[in-house]
C-alpha cells in the first residue's frame, strides 16, 4: 500500500486537534436552485475525488463532466490502502459506498512487533471501539479508483480521457462569467466552474496562483508488494507493524490467503519522469537486507514476493496552499491539501472534500461564495491532517533497537483518532 496505513494506528488524541466533527454549509433542500447554481462544472482528473465530486454534483442538480489526462486506467495500480469511516460515511451520503465494501475488506485491530518479534501490544483500529461495522475497508488504488468510476457512469457521468490540462480563462457570457479550459490535444470545454481534481501536481492548483507551493518529498519511499508464499502474518484479521532496525512494515491477510505488505523506507526522491531507477526486484534485494537482522516475518515475505508484484513510490505532503480559488476555478483533494501517508487518510480527505463543495455550490448563491464556504468548512480540517500525519512520519525512521518512539497502544488507547473518524457531513 502507500504509508497510508503507517500510522493510521498512532494517531494523535481527539483533544489535540479539536477539529468539527460535523460539516454542513447551510440549510438546503437537497438540490440545487437553477436560478443561482452553476449549470454546468468541468472536472479536472479522474481519480478519486474527481468521480466522487462528479456524483456529490449530480445528486446536487448540477452537471459535471469529468477531463481525465490518461488515455484509460487508474495510475499507482500497484498501491492500496485504507478507507476510514469518514471516508466510507461520506460516500454513503450519495448512496456510492456499497461498491466499495463489496471490493475491498476489513481489519478491525492492529498489532505491534518489535525487531526481535517481541510483542508490543494491540489495539482496535480507529472506528472500530464501539462498532466494528465503521471499521476501515482496505482495497488497492486501482480498485477504487475502477468501482468509482463504473458507478459514475451507471449514473451517466461522462469521462474524456486523453485530456490534460495547459490553461483555463474566463469569459464573459450572457449568464455572467465562465470559464473555459484548454487541453493539450488542441480541444477546450467550457463550463460555470472548473474543479482541480488533478492531484498532487496539479496544474489547475498553478493556473489559480502560480507561486503557489510545492509538494514536498518527505525523504521516504514507500513499497508494497502482493504474495502467498512464505510466513503468514501472525496476526490474522490485523494489521501487524512492525518497527525494524533499519525500516518499518506493515502487512495484512487479505480473505484469500494473499499477503499485502508495506514498507516505509528511507531514501532519495525517485525520478516520476522516466522508467523506474530502481527494478522491483532490486527494490526485494534491498528490503530483503534492511529487515535481515530483525527476527520478524518481514525478511521472509518480500523475498517471497514475486518481482511483478512489487511497487515503489515517493511519499509527499503539501502541508497548506493559501489559495484555493477564484471565482471560477477551486481545488480539492490532493490538489489543495496532501498529507505524508501515514494517517491513512488520503482517499477519504478527497472524499470528503468532492461531497462538501457540492453541498456548497448547491446552497450558496454564486460559484465564488460556494467556494469560501468550501474553504471555511475544510481548510482547518484537512491542515491539521496533514500536521498529524507530519508528526507521525517523524517518529518511523527514529526507533532505537526496536523500540518505538511514537505511541504505542497503551499510550494513544483505542480511541485515538476519532477526530478524524468520526467526522460526519449533513446533506
Amino acid at each position: 500500500m502507500t504509508d497510508d496505513v503507517t500510522a493510521a494506528l498512532t494517531t494523535s488524541s481527539p483533544s489535540t486537534f479539536p477539529t468539527p466533527n460535523r460539516a454542513t454549509s447551510q440549510a438546503g433542500s437537497g438540490t440545487a436552485n437553477p436560478a443561482t447554481a452553476p449549470g454546468r462544472a468541468l472536472i479536472i482528473g479522474g481519480g478519486i475525488a474527481g468521480a466522487v465530486t462528479a456524483m456529490a454534483l449530480q445528486k446536487a442538480g448540477i452537471e459535471a463532466e469529468i477531463y481525465e489526462a490518461y488515455p484509460s486506467g487508474a495510475d499507482d495500480a500497484g498501491a492500496f490502502f485504507l478507507v476510514f469511516a469518514n471516508g466510507l460515511e461520506a460516500l454513503r451520503v450519495i448512496d456510492a459506498h456499497g461498491p466499495v465494501v463489496a471490493n475491498s475488506f476489513p481489519a478491525h485491530r492492529v498489532a505491534f512487533l518489535g525487531d526481535r518479534g517481541e510483542n508490543l501490544g494491540e489495539r482496535p483500529l480507529a472506528g472500530t471501539e464501539h462498532d466494528a461495522r465503521l471499521g476501515p475497508r482496505t482495497l488497492r488504488r486501482a480498485t477504487l479508483n475502477r468501482v468509482l468510476h463504473a458507478e459514475a457512469a451507471r449514473r451517466g457521468i461522462a469521462v474524456r480521457h486523453g485530456k490534460r490540462l495547459i490553461g483555463a480563462e474566463r469569459v464573459a457570457s450572457a449568464h455572467g462569467t465562465r470559464v473555459v479550459a484548454a487541453f493539450a490535444d488542441g480541444s477546450t470545454a467550457e463550463g460555470d466552474v472548473l474543479i482541480g481534481a488533478d492531484g498532487l501536481h496539479s496544474v489547475t492548483r498553478t493556473l489559480i496562483d502560480p507561486a503557489a507551493p510545492r509538494p514536498r518529498y518527505t525523504g521516504r519511499n514507500t513499497v508494497c508488494g502482493y504474495t502467498r508464499a512464505g510466513t503468514a502474518p501472525p496476526t490474522p484479521d490485523a494489521y501487524t507493524m512492525i518497527f525494524g532496525k533499519r525500516a518499518f512494515f506493515g502487512c495484512t491477510p487479505a480473505p484469500d490467503g494473499e499477503v499485502w505488505w508495506f514498507a516505509s523506507v528511507p531514501g532519495p526522491e525517485l525520478d516520476r519522469s522516466g522508467p523506474a531507477a530502481v527494478t522491483p526486484g532490486a527494490w526485494r534485494q534491498r528490503l530483503g537486507a534492511l529487515f535481515d537482522g530483525d527476527h520478524t516475518p518481514a525478511a521472509a515475505l518480500v523475498r517471497a514476493t514475486a518481482g511483478d508484484r512489487i511497487t515503489a513510490a515517493n511519499a509527499y505532503d503539501l502541508a497548506s496552499t493559501p489559495v484555493w480559488h477564484t471565482d471560477t476555478m477551486v481545488i480539492i483533494g490532493d490538489a489543495a491539501h496532501a498529507a505524508a501517508p501515514h494517517a491513512a487518510q488520503g482517499a477519504s480527505m478527497a472524499i470528503e472534500d468532492g461531497i462538501v463543495l457540492a453541498t456548497c455550490l448547491r446552497d450558496r448563491p454564486d460559484p465564488p461564495s460556494a467556494f469560501a464556504a468550501y474553504d471555511g468548512l475544510r481548510r482547518e480540517r484537512v491542515e491539521k491532517t496533514v500536521a498529524a500525519s507530519a508528526a507521525m512520519a517523524a517518529p518511523i525512521g527514529s526507533q532505537a533497537a526496536g523500540r518505538p518512539a511514537l505511541r504505542t497502544p497503551e499510550r494513544g488507547g483505542g480511541g485515538a483518532g476519532n477526530w478524524l473518524t468520526e467526522y460526519r457531513i449533513a446533506w
